[in-house]
C-alpha cells in the first residue's frame, strides 16, 4: 500500500512519518521537495503529484496556519487551505484513494460554553477559519472516501509551540499576562498521528466510517491554565524561572489582527465511538512533551 504524505516537516507531518510507517510505503513531500511537488501554493503541481504516485491513501498535514498573517494575505491562505486541497480531493476520487485531512476548531464562532459537535453549524471568525472550512467543504464535495479531523491547540517537541515560548519568557521575565477566557484542549501531534494511523486501519476495511470527526485530547483548560501547568511541571523538574507573577487577562486586552474563538471545546464522542479509542487527558501529552524538552 502506497501512502502519500503532504507536509512531512510540520509538527503533525513529522509524527505521521513514524505512525504511518507500519501501514505501507510512505512517499513524504513538503514545500521544498524536488522529485514531487509538495508546494500548496501550486494547486496544479500537487494534483500532478497525486497523478504520478497514484497512492492508496493521501494524508495532508500541510496548511497555512499563521492565523494573524492570513488576515493580510487572504488569497494566499485560500490557495493553501482550500484551492490545493480541492485539487487533491478531485484527483483522489479519480483513483479511488482515501484522503485524510486536518482542520480546526476555528471553523466555529467560539460562542457558548458546551463542546462543539460535528453537526453544529460552522461560522468562522477569521480568514484562516474560513479558508479551512472551504477546504473541508471541497473534500466532502469531491472525494467520497475521506477522513477529516478537526483539532485544536496542537503542540509537539519539534518546532515552536506555546509551552516552549512560555518557558523561554519565564526564564527572563518576572511577570507575564496570559489570556484566561479562551477554552480548549492542548493536543499533541503524536496523539493525532497515532489516532490517524488507527483510523486509517479501520477505514480500509470499513468504508462507512468516511466522514468528519473532532479529534482533540480530553479535558479543557485556558491559555492561562495551560501556562500554569507548564510552569508547575518545570519547577518540579528543577528548572529555575524568574517568573513570580502570572496575570490572567481577557481576550479583549490582547490586540491581534485575527479574532479568536472563546470556546474551542470539541466533542470527541463520535471519534471515540466510531474507532473504539479512549482519548487521554491533555495534561498527559503536555507532561510527556515537557519531560523531553526539560531533559535536553
Amino acid at each position: 500500500m502506497n501512502i502519500l504524505l503532504f507536509g512531512k516537516n510540520g509538527q503533525v507531518g513529522w509524527e505521521l512519518q513514524r505512525s504511518l510507517a507500519p501501514l505501507g510505503n510512505i512517499i513524504a513531500v513538503d514545500v521544498g521537495s524536488t522529485e514531487y511537488c509538495g508546494d500548496f501554493s501550486d494547486p496544479k503541481g500537487v494534483a500532478e503529484t497525486v497523478r504520478k504516485i497514484k497512492p492508496d491513501i493521501i494524508v495532508n498535514a500541510a496548511a497555512h496556519t499563521a492565523v494573524d498573517k492570513a488576515e493580510s494575505e487572504p488569497e494566499f491562505a485560500q490557495i493553501l487551505n482550500a484551492t490545493s486541497v480541492e485539487a487533491i480531493a478531485k484527483e483522489a476520487e479519480k483513483i479511488d484513494a482515501w484522503f485524510v485531512h486536518y482542520s480546526t476548531d476555528y471553523v466555529f464562532p467560539g460562542t457558548g460554553l458546551i463542546p462543539w459537535c460535528e453537526t453544529d453549524r460552522p461560522n468562522p471568525l477569521n480568514v484562516y477559519g474560513r479558508s479551512k472550512l472551504d477546504g473541508e467543504i471541497a473534500i466532502q464535495k469531491h472525494c467520497s472516501k475521506h477522513l477529516i479531523f478537526r483539532t485544536s491547540w496542537v503542540f509537539a517537541c519539534k518546532g515552536n509551540n506555546f509551552a516552549k515560548t512560555m518557558l523561554r519568557l519565564a526564564k527572563d521575565k518576572t511577570s507575564l499576562s496570559i489570556i484566561s477566557d479562551q477554552y480548549g484542549a492542548p493536543t499533541g501531534a503524536e496523539l493525532l498521528a497515532d489516532c490517524t494511523a488507527h483510523a486509517i486501519r479501520v477505514a480500509i476495511s470499513n468504508h462507512e466510517v468516511s466522514g468528519l470527526y473532532h479529534l482533540v485530547a480530553n479535558g479543557v483548560t485556558t491559555w492561562h491554565g495551560y501556562a500554569e501547568f507548564v510552569f508547575d511541571e518545570a519547577r518540579k523538574a528543577g528548572v529555575e524561572l524568574r517568573l513570580n507573577t502570572l496575570e490572567a487577562i481577557p481576550t479583549v486586552a490582547y490586540h491581534a489582527p485575527a479574532k479568536r474563538p472563546r470556546n474551542s471545546r470539541l466533542s470527541t464522542d463520535k471519534f471515540q465511538n466510531t474507532f473504539g479509542l479512549t482519548l487521554p487527558e491533555w495534561q498527559s501529552g503536555v507532561r510527556r512533551m515537557l519531560d523531553e524538552l526539560l531533559t535536553k
